[in-house]
């Protein structure tokens, strides 16, 4: 499924969440990395995922950007398609002083690592994940060392 395509799926996520709209972007891949960049509230980042599987894409990674002025932790998941390497960056944000949403590894299983890494790095908390422990930090660490805050 083109990318084009995709944007009419993912305004169906704003029918079933009626505090905002999806905001679906096509990008030029040469300039921002990306096909398709689509900005969804944190509690739909599941619908986004389901859509994006079905459409035969990928996950490819999941990372944090602390927003530390703006008091929000953003979280970036990229997706590319299996056939076309049509590339789509899905972002959201949460508040940092609760920095949590939903796991998408019961759609992407292979989605549980890279939702430990941003744990431990970020310290944003993936509900429904089963098993978020630490993957790179020691076991008893209580520190998030990609905060901008962090000081060692």
């Amino acid at each position: 499924m083109p990318v084009k395509d995709l944007k009419t799926r993912f305004a169906g996520i704003a029918q079933r969440d009626a505090t905002s709209q999806p905001l679906v972007v096509e990008t030029a891949h040469a300039a921002k990395g990306s096909h398709l960049d689509v900005v969804v509230p944190s509690a739909c980042v599941g619908d986004a995922a389901r859509i994006l599987d079905q459409a035969a894409f990928m996950i490819e990674a999941i990372t944090g950007v602390d927003w530390l002025a703006d008091k929000q932790m953003e979280i970036v998941y990229d997706y590319v398609h299996l056939g076309s390497g049509e590339r789509v960056t899905v972002r959201t944000r949460v508040p940092r002083d609760k920095p949590e949403l939903p796991s998408i590894s019961d759609v992407y299983p292979g989605a549980n690592w890279h939702e430990r890494e941003t744990h431990d790095f970020f310290g944003i908390l993936f509900a429904g994940h089963p098993g978020l422990i630490p993957l790179l930090l020691p076991e008893d660490a209580r520190f998030h060392p990609l905060r901008k805050d962090f000081a060692p």
